[in-house]
């Protein structure tokens, strides 16, 4: 102890015992990381996650959540970004360089088109969009020059679902060369089995907006990067690290309370999403209602050999008589549903589209799309509240 109470709160030798133990996990935050000495200094190295150098590049509470999200995505390697939208960012700026050619499916998430559009473009990286329902139009969009190929399963929005063993297939024997990203959102690492599709195929590379179901509450934004081989991990590691990205502890924290229940809020919004689809079916309102596990929605087939869930989305393309601005007035009319973007939260959300602008390729949807992201309400307490703007919109 010394004579100023200043520096002895600052360099106070007291530490607590190191054997305390509960349900959650402690959170470490500290941007500066201490060495005991100059050689752990110049020995230590983060990138295998075998020691702590500084806080952009791990915690032990970051070390936790990775370790653990690597558990669902059946992963061996996991980075942490500040959003879902990051972790793609991290995967195309690591992996792609000037005169490089990037693949992505018409029906992808959209800001990963205007990335590709704008600073791809400006940087030399070229995109092609492809078809995800036709395997031969992937198959037909490779060549050399592509070094990455995009999958989503299933598609934003409008939830086709892809024959995912032939579009991997197609990549492997005309593109060998080219790694294959999935952003894995939808399926949570508990739909399917990403990295083991069958057939010894499976993807290199998910990206998953912890944002959604993990976070499960709405509040937090982040992203994961997941991959099983070594080598890739590290090329992603170092492109993570110089471009600064990081997580913070206390939202590091929310993910590791909420993720033990994910399964569980996942199956139950899953049911609840197929009770009000088989319902949207019988509204006349309704032209059609696109969720993966009606027979009728695009790739139902594709999705039911290989998956055991179907989220809690769907989306209602409504019949054409309706303008854009009846929607708009039906959509502003629900009381259970908020209008807000993102999904995977507790509170039902609704958001309209205009179909036949969503796809480059063409679009086969002739009327305003709603997509529903149904949260952890009573189901019969959603139905009443989209019966009832059902029927004002057809009162109009």
């Amino acid at each position: 102890m010394s004579d100023s109470k200043s520096t002895d709160l600052i360099h106070h030798p007291y530490q607590a015992p190191g054997d305390f133990e509960s349900p959650a996990v402690p959170v470490c935050k500290g941007s500066t990381v201490y060495f005991p000495n100059m050689a752990a200094l110049r020995q230590r190295q983060w990138v295998d996650k075998s020691a702590y150098t500084y806080g952009l590049h791990g915690t032990p509470t970051t070390f936790t959540l990775e370790a653990r999200l690597a558990t669902l995505e059946g992963a061996r390697h996991v980075l942490l970004a500040p959003s879902g939208l990051s972790a793609i960012t991290v995967v195309n700026m690591g992996l792609l360089k000037a005169g490089d050619t990037l693949l992505l499916p018409d029906n992808v998430y959209n800001p990963s088109k205007d990335f590709a559009r704008h600073e791809m473009a400006a940087w030399g990286i070229g995109h092609r969009l492809y078809d995800a329902m036709q395997p031969e139009s992937l198959a037909q969009a490779l060549d050399e020059t592509v070094k990455l190929v995009w999958l989503e399963a299933p598609g934003s929005v409008t939830l086709e679902f892809p024959d995912l063993p032939a579009l991997v297939r197609a990549v492997r024997e005309k593109a060998p060369q080219a790694v294959i990203a999935l952003d894995n959102t939808w399926g949570a690492g508990l739909a399917f089995d990403a990295f083991a599709l069958g057939d010894g195929l499976g993807v290199d590379v998910t990206i998953h907006a912890l944002t959604k179901y993990p976070s499960g509450g709405g509040d937090v934004l982040m992203g994961s990067v997941a991959c099983r081989d070594t080598a890739l991990y590290e090329k992603l590691a170092w492109t993570h690290s110089r471009l600064g990205l990081g997580v913070g502890a206390n939202d590091v924290e929310l993910v590791l309370r909420n993720l033990p229940s994910l399964p569980l809020r996942y199956a139950a919004q899953d049911a609840a999403a197929r009770r009000i689809a088989a319902w949207a079916q019988t509204q006349p309102q309704v032209a059609r209602v696109l969720h993966p596990a009606l027979p009728d929605s695009p790739g139902h087939a594709h999705w039911a050999a290989l998956c055991r869930a179907a989220a809690g989305l769907l989306t209602l393309e409504m019949d054409p008589r309706f303008s854009a601005a009846q929607v708009d007035d039906f959509v502003d009319g629900l009381q259970r549903f908020r209008i807000g973007w993102s999904w995977g939260g507790p509170v039902s959300l609704a958001v309209p589209y205009q179909g036949g602008a969503m796809r480059k390729l063409g679009s086969p949807y002739r009327g305003t799309l709603v997509r529903l992201c149904i949260g952890l309400e009573a189901v019969d307490d959603l139905i009443a509240d989209l019966a009832a703007g059902l029927a004002r919109l057809d009162a109009r």
